[in-house]
C-alpha cells in the first residue's frame, strides 16, 4: 500500500527535481546529486527540502506519505510561489546551518580528545 518511504528527505530523489525551476535551480539540483548524502552540500539540499516540505510532520497513515516522498518534493518545489533566486538563498541559509552544526560537533569531538 505505501511506496519505500522515509521520514527525512532522501537524497536518492534530488536528481528528479531538476527540471521542474529554473537554470539555476536545475544547476543547483546537478550539483548536490552527484555528491554524497553524507557531503556538506547535500546535507543543505537535504535540510532546506525537509523545511520546505515538512517532512518532520509526515505520520504513517497521512496522505503525504501516501504519495511518497518523490511526488511530495516535486509538488512543493513546483507550487512554490517564489523566485528561484528566493529558492537559491534558503539553500545558502541551510548550507550555513549545516556548516555551524559540523563546526561545532568538530569542536566537541576535540574538546572530547584533549579531555
Amino acid at each position: 500500500m505505501f511506496r519505500n518511504n522515509v521520514f527525512l528527505f532522501p537524497h536518492r530523489i534530488t536528481r528528479t527535481l531538476a527540471n521542474l525551476r529554473g537554470p539555476k535551480w536545475k544547476e543547483l539540483v546537478e550539483s548536490v546529486a552527484q555528491k554524497e548524502e553524507t557531503d556538506p552540500e547535500a546535507l543543505a539540499f537535504q535540510l532546506m527540502m525537509v523545511q520546505l516540505c515538512g517532512c518532520l510532520k509526515c505520520q504513517p497513515g497521512s496522505y503525504k506519505l501516501s504519495l511518497g516522498c518523490q511526488t511530495c518534493a516535486s509538488r512543493t518545489i513546483s507550487s512554490l510561489s517564489g523566485t528561484d533566486a528566493a529558492l537559491l538563498r534558503r539553500y545558502r541559509k541551510a548550507q550555513e546551518e549545516v556548516n555551524e552544526f559540523l563546526a561545532l560537533r568538530h569542536q566537541q569531538s576535540s574538546e572530547n580528545v584533549m579531555a
